[in-house]
């Protein structure tokens, strides 16, 4: 999950429902409420634990922050120097995503339909936005905080791309970034004066504010997909099954990738001095070699989830 909702186009809501934790990982989040913090506060700490699910969670936010530092780095460079495979892969899995969740729908009707045309309709609509531009307003940052995790908890959504759409990806994930890792660098060589730089300060709290949006936005949508996944499964799941249709259009392998730039024109560089991707121009690509082993990849990606359903059936009958 931590590697895909790094890349701008794929969502991390997708592999929880491939991996078929997705409801766990909602449940989970909705239990951060009153009770929650009453059992804390008492420092009954291992009743809190057992409530929130926590061993679960604590391994999936471990594993998510691994994978920035592990697998993210690899996705980085493959989506440098293989740009075209790696799209299609992921293109494969999105498509296998969407066989993934819909055969469990025995019987569809009227209602759902509308749902997943709704779905798809929004899916697409966010594919195809022009980026807006950079707005350090701190209720707005507020907001694309809360967003910004709708890839973990809304399948098909990717808030990585949501933030290139907002025009505050480079303020967020890069810039806000890099000054909490100079604030620490510096305090730990004994050096203050950060106090003393309002640029620095205004990044620190523009960071905090993102945050604590990301948080809020994280419980907020698990109350609201736990409630309507127990009253309305098939419904949402319809919806959700039609923004996942909705995201091919982002992961979309044929298309020329627009970086960032500077005003001398030279390439805007991440945190790992990866090129920062602005947006995408979409093609239908020729037939050629190129295209004939992209179709290949394709072909893997819908492997791979169907491998990892086939995991996920076997494991649970060894269970029982």
């Amino acid at each position: 999950m931590g590697a895909a909702n790094k890349v701008p186009g794929v969502s991390g809501g997708v592999v929880a429902f491939v991996a078929g934790f997705y409801e766990e990982f909602i449940f989970s989040l909705q239990r951060f409420n009153g009770k929650a913090f009453k059992l804390l506060i008492n420092g009954r700490f291992k009743s809190f634990n057992r409530y929130v699910n926590g061993n679960f969670l604590g391994l999936l936010i471990f594993g998510m922050v691994v994978s920035y530092f592990s697998v993210s780095k690899i996705l980085d460079f493959l989506i440098e120097f293989y740009e075209l495979n790696v799209w299609s892969v992921f293109f494969g899995m999105i498509i296998g995503s969407i066989y993934y969740i819909s055969k469990d729908f025995k019987v569809w009707n009227l209602r759902m339909y509308v749902a997943l045309l709704m779905g798809i309709a929004i899916g697409i609509g966010i594919s195809f936005l022009d980026p807006a531009t950079e707005n350090d307003n701190l209720w707005f940052v507020f907001f694309c905080g809360i967003i910004s995790v709708s890839g973990m908890t809304l399948p098909g959504f990717s808030g990585s791309f949501i933030l290139i759409l907002l025009g505050n990806y480079v303020l967020l994930l890069i810039d806000s970034v890099n000054s909490l890792f100079d604030t620490f660098y510096e305090i730990f060589s004994g050096d203050f004066s950060f106090i003393e730089n309002p640029i620095r300060i205004r990044m620190l709290k523009v960071l905090s504010v993102f945050t604590l949006g990301s948080l809020a936005g994280l419980v907020t949508f698990s109350h609201i997909l736990n409630y309507v996944l127990h009253h309305f499964k098939n419904t949402t799941l319809s919806v959700l099954t039609g923004f996942i249709i909705g995201s091919l259009g982002m992961v979309w392998p044929w298309k020329k990738t627009i970086y960032k730039t500077t005003e001398d024109g030279s390439f805007l560089l991440d945190s790992v001095g990866g090129k920062v991707i602005e947006n995408y121009k979409r093609f239908i690509p020729e037939l050629n070699s190129e295209t004939y082993i992209a179709i290949v990849f394709i072909v893997i990606g819908v492997c791979i989830v169907l491998l990892l359903d086939w995991y996920g059936r076997n494991s649970n009958d060894d269970y029982a």
